[in-house]
């Protein structure tokens, strides 16, 4: 366990890392650093409060947390560390993750828990870029760069569409 970090990246399951290793691949291209734990607030509630309790220690800034099913670990880190937690919805073969989100997003006054999309660990971590950058010009100078080239992107891809037209684009997808 690394002693400074700036985001904590948890999740319920081994299952949810090829999810959540979106978030930890952003946050590499970003320069910001992290590590990732396999935690349950279930099945093991103890390590969990001791991770959270160590967090507060450590001063991390920001948790992303991904979680399936009853997706309780984002709000009880949102419980019991005074910093930004971001959840995960991951997508459960039952509910297809509608019941993660629910889980997630319906959080009681007072512990909020920003949420993103079911399986939307990148956007997550573009959420703890942006939280972290209102403080760290370094940070919020990769943004920037980062939502120029989504725009380049799309501008590149209309103008392939033009010049081919829908039917030959669709064929070279």
């Amino acid at each position: 366990m690394k002693e400074e970090i700036d985001v904590a990246i948890i999740m319920g399951s081994d299952s949810d890392l090829p999810i959540m290793k979106d978030a930890a691949k952003f946050l590499d291209d970003m320069g910001i650093s992290y590590e990732i734990k396999i935690l349950s607030v279930h099945r093991t509630p103890e390590k969990a409060f001791e991770y959270a309790n160590s967090l507060k220690e450590r001063k991390v800034k920001v948790i992303i947390g991904g979680a399936g099913g009853a997706a309780h670990l984002p709000g009880v880190f949102a419980a019991m560390v005074p910093v930004p937690v971001i959840g995960v919805p991951i997508h459960t073969k039952t509910l297809s993750g509608v019941d993660s989100l629910y889980s997630i997003v319906q959080m009681p006054s007072g512990i909020p828990v920003a949420t993103v999309a079911i399986n939307g660990a990148k956007n997550a971590a573009i959420l703890a870029s942006t939280i972290l950058g209102v403080s760290n010009d370094t940070i919020q100078k990769k943004l920037c760069d980062y939502k120029a080239s989504l725009k380049t992107a799309v501008i590149e891809k209309d103008n392939k569409l033009q010049e081919l037209g829908y039917e030959a684009y669709i064929k070279q997808m």
